[in-house]
């Protein structure tokens, strides 16, 4: 298992603690310190004054930069997409970048001790009534819909079969997240090596 891979790179991108933080921008702090606290503790419990003072901003900088709580929830969930799928398909790489290379990718990921599940299902779970909240959860699935897609033999089922693959991520994730990675990890990987047979590699 490489975990430190991802404990590494995840760290780098999204803990502040582990910056100079006087050397980036106001809004990078600030961004960085909300990413941190979401994923970590939930966009709830984290108030706004938190975020300041751990970012070590003024208030003014902060709403110059994010007029509103919401505002700062969707840069989140647009960071988080984007540095979470950049991992996700440099893991995939790393693995043998085909169907079998997922089941590691997740065990990566779930032996990471900051691992706190799927940042969009959990940002649903908690702020559904958001529009821009939904549209965002819809996009990062459908992108880590056509990565798996885009592993698998050309044919009319395609989509489907990466469609129901990602559901399987989706599933394992919510179990890796009750406290049970090893079996997470084991029943997906049950699940694609039966799809694998049928579904020879190319």
């Amino acid at each position: 298992m490489e975990r430190s891979v991802y404990h590494g790179v995840m760290d780098r991108l999204s803990n502040p603690a582990l910056m100079n933080q006087t050397k980036l921008p106001a809004r990078e702090r600030i961004l960085l310190t909300a990413h941190t606290l979401f994923y970590r503790e939930g966009i709830r419990s984290t108030g706004v004054d938190r975020i300041i003072a751990e970012a070590g901003v003024t208030k003014v900088t902060f709403y110059r930069h994010f007029p509103s709580k919401n505002d700062l929830i969707v840069a989140f969930l647009d960071y988080r997409h984007h540095m979470w799928m950049s991992w996700f398909q440099d893991a995939l790489q790393r693995h043998g970048n085909n169907l079998l290379a997922i089941a590691p990718v997740l065990q990566e990921w779930f032996g990471d001790p900051t691992f706190r599940g799927c940042a969009f299902i959990n940002s649903l779970g908690e702020m559904g009534s958001m529009p821009e909240v939904v549209l965002r959860v819809m996009q990062h699935k459908a992108e880590l819909r056509k990565v798996i897609e885009d592993m698998l033999p050309e044919d009319r089922d395609r989509e489907d079969l990466a469609s129901a693959i990602a559901m399987a991520i989706d599933g394992a994730v919510v179990r890796a997240e009750w406290g049970e990675p090893a079996k997470a990890v084991d029943g997906f990987n049950r699940l694609v090596e039966g799809v694998s047979c049928l579904k020879p590699q190319t």
